[in-house]
């Protein structure tokens, strides 16, 4: 189990993380989300030993993990960190990055280890290519067999997939992700893209303002978010005063609702103007303004500018957010 008890760190004067505290269990998917800046890459980097906290101590198991001040090589035989960098050999080839570290003393074991890697990133045709050659998306997918390839105990993932395109990107995904969960290998991922979170995250950390804002279960995380900064990392979000979706109520509480949350009627419901509307593949982003604020909300077809609908929100949606 990876324990982070109270971690604090600082570059030079500046405070980028303070009394940061959670665990994670064997075999368990966490993800760390927030804006930019807000400490995700920092806090890797200081569990697995890249950076000496000002205050607080990590654990795996019993095992207290030290930072620069205490180990000249960072990292431990049981925890492998990819980073940004990927930090490959350019002018060998994508298998032999990848079996750099498997033992060369059981060829047969090496040869259908290192096959099965790259099947999973979906490279086996490059396995003879030299990484000087490939793409950055190509390049990261090998960073991420290979710090697989030794079967750590966990696994920290710093924006995982975000060199690869969109048509790589989703298969990589559940690949990786279910050979974790297979193998039962605990997993800390930060990342900025929901997708890579609610699909395959247990539970979702929030950083914000060097602290810890939210630690829970990715589903009740996603539908019952605290507030509109936790909730627009999934995706456009509005917060709006109940009494205007709900005319029969007194209450001026508001609560969350997801764009697509809002269903769109000709007849009834919230009174909003069009402004501008986005194609967003199989449905419409549209802004409108309603009561004098800025909302967002989905729509099957285009709506053009000016034109009056109206919005209204399920009972059970409004149940869920006013018992958040």
């Amino acid at each position: 189990m990876l324990k982070v008890a109270n971690v604090s760190f600082a570059y030079e004067k500046e405070l980028v993380l303070q009394d940061i505290s959670f665990k994670i269990k064997k075999g368990e998917h966490v993800s760390v989300i927030g804006e930019s800046g807000c400490g995700k890459s920092t806090l890797l980097k200081v569990i697995y030993g890249l950076l000496h906290v000002v205050e607080g101590e990590v654990y795996w198991g019993a095992n207290q993990i030290m930072g620069p001040l205490f180990n000249l090589v960072p990292g431990e035989a049981y925890m492998k960190y990819l980073s940004q960098d990927f930090d490959l050999m350019p002018f060998t080839s994508v298998k032999e990055n990848i079996s750099q570290y498997l033992s060369a003393f059981r060829p047969k074991e090496l040869k259908k280890r290192t096959g099965e890697l790259l099947e999973m990133i979906e490279l086996t045709e490059f396995a003879d290519t030299k990484v000087s050659k490939l793409s950055g998306g190509q390049q990261q997918r090998v960073a991420l067999a290979r710090v697989l390839a030794q079967e750590p105990e966990i696994i920290l993932l710093d924006e995982p997939f975000s060199h690869i395109d969109n048509f790589s990107k989703n298969s990589l995904r559940r690949n990786v992700f279910s050979y974790l969960k297979e193998k039962e290998i605990s997993c800390l991922t930060a990342t900025h893209d929901h997708n890579d979170v609610l699909p395959f995250a247990d539970r979702i950390i929030v950083l914000k303002d060097k602290h810890v804002l939210a630690n829970e279960k990715t589903l009740k995380l996603y539908e019952q978010p605290k507030d509109l900064y936790i909730a627009s990392l999934f995706g456009e979000a509005n917060l709006i005063p109940v009494n205007i979706v709900k005319s029969y109520t007194d209450t001026t509480q508001r609560i969350i609702v997801y764009a697509h949350e809002f269903k769109v009627s000709k007849n009834s419901g919230l009174k909003t103007v069009v402004k501008k509307a986005y194609l967003m593949g199989n449905y419409f982003l549209v802004e409108g303004i309603a009561e004098g604020e800025k909302v967002f909300f989905n729509s099957d077809s285009a709506l053009e500018p000016n034109t009056t609908v109206f919005l209204n929100v399920s009972l059970e949606t409004l149940n869920k957010r006013l018992g958040n």
